[in-house]
C-alpha cells in the first residue's frame, strides 16, 4: 500500500492509502458498485504481502520497493495525463513531499520487502495493522486536536496484548524472527510519523490526490533507485513470477487502487472506505496459508482479531452532544 501526499483533517487513517476526498466540484460516482471496489481493494491490499514474499525470492528488497514505486508512479501518471492535470508546483511543495516520500513509501515499503525476507507475509500483514495504534500513540503527543479519551486508551492496551498474542509472548516469543518482525512493526511506524508530517506541512496545498500522490511517488522512485544503485547490485535474471509479482505489486496494488480508493473516499465518506483496513490483515493471512502454504497458529488469527479491535478503538470519536 502507499500512502497519500494530502492528508484528511480528522486523525491518522489505519490505511496508509485512505486519502482525504478530492476537492469539491470532482466529486465522481464508480461505475462499479462501492460494495465490489471495496472488496476489490481488500483483496488487492491484503495480497500485497504475498506480492512482496514472491519478489523478494528473486529481487532485492529495495530492488522490490522501488519496482513498486515505480509502477505504481506510473499507473498514476497515466491517469493524469488522460485527465490532463498537471503535476504539483513549487520548490517548497516538492521538498516536503520528498519527506513524504521517504517516511511514506521509501522507508516502510523496503523495511516490510527486507522483513518478508524471514517472517511469513501473514505475520507482515498483522504488523501493517498495528498503524493506527502507533498513530493513535503518536498524535496524542503531536497532534493537539486529537484528545485522549478512555476508549482510545482502552483500544491502544487491546491493540498491544493483540500483539503479544500474535507473537506468542507466554512462550518467550518462540520461532519468532525478532529481526524480521522488528522491521515490519518499524515500517508500520513509519506511516503514521508520515501522516503527522504531510498534515502539518501539506494541508491545503493545491492539487488533486492523484496528482500529490504520483508525485510523490515520483520522488520516491529516485530515492529507491538512487539506494538500490549504491548497495544492491543488478538483477542477473528476471524470473516470470517475481517479476510479475512486483509489477503487479505497482501498478495494480500502490496505482490503480489508489485511484479506486479516492473514488470511494468521494462517494461513501473516508470513514467507512478506511474500514478496508480490518480486511487486510484477513485477506493477507488467508494468501499465506492457502498461496504460500504459511503456517497458521490459532493464536495468529486470535491475536490479529485483537489487534484489529483495538485499531478500532483508536479511530473511535466521541460523539457531538446533542442540543436540547
Amino acid at each position: 500500500m502507499s500512502a497519500p501526499a494530502t492528508p484528511r483533517r480528522t486523525s491518522s487513517a489505519p490505511n496508509p492509502a485512505v486519502s482525504s476526498a478530492p476537492p469539491r466540484g470532482s466529486r465522481r460516482t464508480g461505475a462499479l458498485d462501492w460494495r465490489v471496489r471495496f472488496a476489490f481493494l481488500s483483496v488487492v491490499w491484503g495480497f500485497s504481502f504475498l506480492f512482496i514474499k514472491v519478489g523478494t525470492g528473486a529481487f532485492a528488497p529495495f530492488q522490490v520497493a522501488l519496482g513498486r514505486v515505480f509502477f505504481g508512479a506510473l499507473a498514476l501518471l497515466a491517469v493524469l495525463l488522460v485527465r490532463r492535470e498537471p503535476l504539483p508546483r513549487g520548490r517548497r511543495t516538492w521538498g516536503h513531499l520528498a519527506v513524504a516520500a521517504l517516511l511514506l513509501n521509501t522507508a516502510p515499503f523496503a523495511l516490510f520487502a527486507y522483513a518478508e525476507q524471514t517472517v511469513t507475509s501473514t505475520l507482515a500483514g498483522i504488523c501493517n495493522a498495528t498503524s493506527p495504534l502507533w498513530g493513535m500513540a503518536l498524535s496524542l503527543v503531536a497532534l493537539s486536536e486529537d484528545r485522549p479519551t478512555r476508549r482510545r486508551f482502552a483500544g491502544l492496551g487491546i491493540g498491544f496484548l493483540g500483539v503479544l498474542t500474535v507473537l506468542g509472548a507466554w512462550q518467550g516469543f518462540t520461532g519468532v524472527d525478532t529481526k524480521g518482525t522488528a522491521l515490519a512493526l518499524l515500517a508500520s511506524l513509519c506511516y503514521p510519523i508520515g501522516w503527522i508530517y504531510v498534515r502539518r506541512t501539506l494541508a491545503g496545498t493545491s492539487g488533486s490526490p492523484v496528482a500529490m500522490t504520483g508525485a510523490q511517488l515520483m520522488v520516491s522512485t529516485l530515492q529507491l533507485a538512487a539506494v538500490s544503485a549504491l548497495f544492491t547490485s543488478a538483477p542477473a535474471a528476471f524470473p516470470l513470477w517475481p517479476t510479475l509479482a512486483v509489477i503487479t505489486l505497482g501498478a495494480l496494488g500502490t496505482g490503480a487502487a489508489l485511484q479506486m480508493q479516492y473514488g470511494l473516499v468521494t462517494e461513501i465518506g473516508p470513514t467507512t472506505a478506511q474500514m478496508v483496513t480490518y480486511f487486510i490483515p484477513v485477506i493477507a493471512t488467508t494468501a499465506g496459508v492457502l498461496v504460500l502454504g504459511e503456517q497458521l497458529h490459532w493464536n495468529t488469527p486470535v491475536g490479529a482479531l485483537i489487534v484489529l479491535a483495538g485499531a478500532a478503538l483508536t479511530q473511535a470519536r466521541p460523539q457531538p452532544a446533542k442540543r436540547g
